[in-house]
């Protein structure tokens, strides 16, 4: 499936520790009433807040820790068959830019 999707990685990145900082502020909570709350350490919090770098174990401790765990769900879910197209179907539907001889 080719993805529409414009951002990159590093971009995402980004936004998901903004979006945790955002959310930990909203809800009144400290970076270390945050890892009390999570079990993740205060170093990974503090860490994370500033470069987005965490593991994913941390990262769902976070999101449960914020209300946020039930979105993680949907991320890897099942695709319409609409949704999908085929290598084959992309190739024919491109247009030719040479002749072949």
């Amino acid at each position: 499936m080719i993805s529409l999707f414009m951002e990159t990685p590093d971009e995402v990145e980004e936004k998901i520790k903004d979006q945790a900082q955002t959310k930990r502020l909203s809800l009144n909570l400290t970076q270390k009433s945050l890892a009390e709350r999570s079990g993740v350490s205060f170093g990974v919090i503090k860490r994370f807040e500033r470069t987005g770098k965490i593991s994913l174990e941390s990262l769902l401790k976070l999101a449960a820790a914020l209300s946020s765990l039930e979105k993680f769900k949907e991320l890897f879910g099942e695709v319409s068959p609409k949704e999908v197209l085929s290598l084959d179907k992309l190739l024919k539907d491109k247009p030719r830019k040479r002749g072949r001889q």
